[in-house]
């Protein structure tokens, strides 16, 4: 970032505090594109947080929220004051997406890139039967769920910690592999597995019940393989205040 004022963007999620905090702050700071920002900063709850630092992906951008929406675990305060000084004193955060390969009956295979999580959910009143491999190792040959995820540190507080899986802090080399209420085993919660785990779904019993698979807002449907892996290549920057943990 350059010793001067930085170039920001404000972008504002489609509520009226979040609109009303992004005309002040533009008024106070002034506004660029986001192609020319040096810092993005986004005003909304956790889930616009997650949509802007999706745009912002190609364009390498860090991104600064504040919170104007209902949660706010990914965001900083909302303070209209100081603002270069916060954004110039922010501690960046790395996070990494995670890459789904779903293979469906036909063959056909389709990639997506999840900020937030991998879901596996049945399609009917069945219950899902999958098996879990992990590094080409199978760790369990029988999961009967609802559905089973694997959420990044970034998406441990949204689907992942409504199915009661762990917060994980956003410097943690882990992901959290949790199951949607499991049937059997029943007292099975779910793991934390090292960021560099390959994992892998198996559905068994495919026809009878049949599973789809989710990558943030992709979906496939009638899936019969689903493999899970972090890409380490693909850089997202948020910046936390220095007293936000």
């Amino acid at each position: 970032m350059s010793t001067s004022t930085p170039r920001l963007a404000f972008v504002a999620a489609d509520r009226p505090e979040a609109e009303a905090a992004r005309q002040a702050l533009v008024a106070a700071y002034g506004h660029v594109a986001m192609e020319d920002a040096e810092v993005i900063v986004a005003l909304g709850g956790d889930g616009f947080m997650l949509e802007t630092l999706n745009r912002a992906l190609k364009l390498k951008t860090p991104v600064f929220g504040m919170n104007r929406g209902s949660v706010g675990f990914l965001m900083n305060d909302y303070r209209e004051d100081n603002l270069v000084r916060r954004v110039a004193e922010a501690t960046p955060t790395v996070i990494h997406p995670l890459e789904m390969r779903a293979t469906g009956r036909d063959g056909e295979v389709t990639t997506g890139l999840a900020i937030n999580e991998v879901s596996m959910l049945r399609q009917t009143r069945q219950s899902a039967k999958l098996s879990i491999s992990v590094d080409g190792r199978v760790r369990l040959a029988e999961l009967i769920c609802d559905g089973v995820l694997v959420a990044t540190p970034a998406g441990s507080t949204a689907y992942n910690l409504s199915a009661h899986g762990p917060i994980v802090p956003l410097g943690a080399s882990v992901l959290a592999l949790t199951p949607i209420s499991a049937f059997r085993p029943r007292r099975w919660r779910g793991a934390l597995l090292p960021h560099t785990a390959q994992v892998a779904f198996e559905v068994l019993e495919a026809d009878k019940r049949p599973v789809s698979a989710v990558a943030d807002d992709i979906e496939v449907r009638h899936v019969v393989r689903v493999e899970v892996a972090e890409r380490r290549d693909l850089r997202m920057t948020m910046r936390f205040d220095a007293d936000r943990t």
